[in-house]
């Protein structure tokens, strides 16, 4: 432990207001703890590493959080957030408040939260800094849609700004132009964004935990596995396969090392994970989401920052497997947060 960690922390948890965890899991099924686990996992580590702990509840306004800064003087905030005011795109803002505010936190700076937020300028800048990426093309919400000429098929549709697989589905993979529109057609419907609209890289799907503000350490490569996936259906992270514990059963949905990977190709990937990390000026701790083909090309599909941070999800997996246990990892991420050079230290 650092000695900027080694002492009791006040540490002010940032989390939705609908996800305030309770003392105890007792009582609670699966489905329900599943909603707040990560807020759970986090709030007793934190605890029971000695640290004074508070969770405070946001929605749409940050009075309270302020009050709490200023009258408490928290030395960390811990951010949890995933969105604010409903929008996951403006969980940046509330960081840019807090860097405002000349509060340490931890987890990802506003600037690199805005980069990896949104999908299509993530792209654009992978692909100014030749880093594969899958050709792809943008369909505004508010657009009609317009055949595409220069993209092949197969296609795979996903909202631009959504995270946690929000519109992904075994139908997100699309073969011909009518499946495509009614694909755009829904995502512009039930996500309320534009809809970005990539070729479909058949392969391997590969995560990569980075962590480290300048000096980064990527954690062992984690593969998605699906034992059962139907015939000529395409391997893909939908939000069943992500979120529904019935489903992952059935299709024996798993993520784990990943094995057999190519000589030098771990080195080769880490390589690329750290460089795409700094390119998108993240900071703190993020999840790298590639897809590796059989003859061996790798794109990067997107980057998360802030990815899930509970016990026994894969970014803490990843960690444990390198001898980072649960509260060596939260000490981390809090040390990272406190030592991390905003613009208000200079």
């Amino acid at each position: 432990m650092t000695r900027k960690t080694a002492r009791k922390l006040r540490v002010l948890v940032l989390l939705h207001k609908d996800l305030i965890p309770p003392e105890s899991t007792e009582g609670y099924s699966e489905q329900q703890i599943a909603e707040w686990k990560t807020e759970y996992d986090v709030i007793t580590t934190l605890r029971k590493l000695g640290h004074e702990t508070r969770p405070i509840g946001l929605l749409d306004e940050l009075g309270a959080m302020k009050q709490e800064i200023v009258d408490w003087q928290p030395h960390v905030a811990f951010n949890l957030l995933e969105e604010f005011h409903s929008v996951a795109t403006y969980s940046q803002h509330v960081v840019g408040y807090l860097e405002l505010l000349r509060q340490p936190y931890t987890g990802c700076n506003p600037r690199g939260m805005l980069l990896s937020h949104d999908k299509v300028l993530c792209k654009k800048i992978l692909t100014y800094h030749r880093i594969p990426t899958p050709q792809f093309a943008v369909v505004p919400k508010d657009s009609k849609f317009k055949p595409l000429r220069k993209l092949q098929y197969p296609l795979f549709v996903k909202s631009a700004t959504e995270d946690a697989s929000l519109g992904i589905a075994q139908a997100s993979v699309v073969t011909n132009e009518e499946k495509l529109r009614e694909r755009v057609e829904f995502i512009h419907a039930q996500t309320q964004s534009d809809a970005l609209i990539e070729e479909y890289i058949e392969g391997r799907e590969l995560y990569v935990s980075v962590i480290g503000n300048q000096r980064l350490k990527t954690y062992p490569i984690w593969e998605l596995s699906i034992e059962n996936v139907p015939e000529g259906a395409p391997l893909i992270a939908t939000r069943k396969v992500k979120w529904d514990p019935d489903y992952q059963k059935k299709l024996g949905v798993k993520t784990g090392p990943a094995r057999n990977l190519p000589d030098g190709m771990e080195d080769r990937i880490s390589r690329l994970c750290r460089r795409i990390y700094r390119v998108l000026e993240l900071s703190g701790y993020a999840r790298i989401d590639l897809r590796l083909r059989p003859d061996g090309r790798i794109y990067v599909l997107e980057a998360n920052a802030n990815p899930n941070l509970s016990l026994n999800e894969d970014f803490a997996d990843s960690a444990n497997r390198a001898g980072v246990n649960y509260k060596a990892l939260l000490t981390r991420i809090v040390s990272l947060g406190m030592t991390y050079h905003a613009a208000w230290r200079g």
